[in-house]
């Protein structure tokens, strides 16, 4: 079984980094978990994010604490933290940042300079991001593919790491806007921020009504991110394994052939070659969260809902059956077991 070409991650140069990344990974969630009850797996889709460089878009109802918990994770994680309410009447300057015309009161000569929006930060809450219309959603799209910002002709680059963690609430709630498929398919991950069962929920009663939110202490910086970032890179993945990724996402394309029959029948466009590497980046981040120095095609499968649930888009045979975007994929990974390993 082949492997893709990369430096040997366990040799003793990377040892210490490798245990500094499962440290920090195991100290954040610890955090998290002084604030936010339950929603493991959400946390768990999160780190992944930012341990690959990505963007992530958490859906829930309003309620679930989707504010609080990005909110928790980056101080968790020791970064500049801003936060933009999208709201109908939000313009993309107010995202971005504008020229404005000063003038030197002693030379009388105007100029013009450059006010940074909140767009300029590390780690940057949109919330309600579906709450604004696509015009000023879209001033987002240059900052999270290219990590720069462009006003008015001129290109200003962003701090690395640059991390955009957007909550919205779902479509069919009034006054909200769908987000374009090009920016949907800059985020890494969809994630699901669901209800709590009754001991979490019961737990969450108490704590909010009792008494003040404990504080939370950073547990990493910018520099040892952007090195965690690059150690997820050295993470091998057999050819095979990355050959199932490339099969099993070409299979949600009704184009292609031989496509399962829920594809052919109620999928109009499916995942783009950006989601395949993403989802191959992902699996390296969850295999060494998790001790190991290889991609399993199990690291795969189990992140393939949460890449694929907003890249899928499904027809109108889908809605008139009420089949969803997630049982379509179910049904597309049992018509494609994992092989052996």
């Amino acid at each position: 079984m082949s492997t893709v070409s990369l430096p040997p991650i366990e040799t003793s140069d990377y040892r210490e980094l490798v245990e500094r990344f499962r440290d920090a990974n195991t100290r954040i969630r610890e955090q998290v978990r002084r604030v936010i009850v339950g929603q493991e797996e959400v946390v768990d889709h999160l780190l992944l994010t930012l341990w690959v460089g990505g963007h992530c878009l958490i859906t829930g109802m309003p309620g679930t604490a989707k504010t609080l918990l990005v909110r928790t994770l980056a101080a968790a994680l020791g970064l500049k933290f801003k936060r933009i309410q999208f709201t109908p009447d939000l313009m993309p300057t107010d995202v971005t940042g504008t020229d404005i015309i000063e003038e030197d009161v002693t030379t009388g000569h105007r100029k013009w300079t450059f006010v940074p929006g909140p767009i300029f930060t590390n780690v940057l809450l949109a919330d309600e991001i579906n709450r604004t219309p696509p015009k000023t959603q879209a001033a987002l799209l240059e900052a999270m593919q290219e990590v720069s910002c462009t006003v008015r002709g001129t290109t200003y680059l962003l701090d690395p790491p640059f991390f955009v963690l957007a909550t919205q609430n779902p479509i069919e709630l009034e006054g909200t806007y769908p987000l374009p498929e090009a920016q949907l398919d800059r985020f890494l991950f969809n994630v699901i921020l669901d209800y709590l069962n009754v001991p979490d929920e019961m737990e969450v009663v108490g704590r909010n009504t009792s008494g003040d939110l404990p504080s939370v202490d950073a547990c990493t910086n910018a520099k040892e991110i952007l090195a965690f970032q690059r150690l997820v890179k050295m993470v091998p993945i057999a050819e095979s394994v990355t050959r199932y990724a490339v099969e099993l996402f070409r299979a949600t394309r009704p184009v292609e052939a031989n496509v399962p029959e829920a594809v052919g029948k109620y999928v109009n466009y499916g995942a783009s070659v950006r989601a395949t590497q993403f989802l191959v980046l992902a699996a390296k981040a969850r295999a060494l969260t998790l001790g190991r120095y290889h991609v399993s095609y199990e690291d795969l499968r189990t992140l393939v809902l949460p890449v694929l649930r907003h890249r899928v888009l499904t027809n109108f045979h889908a809605e008139s059956d009420g089949v969803s975007v997630d049982d379509i994929l179910r049904r597309l990974l049992e018509a494609f077991p994992a092989p052996r390993e």
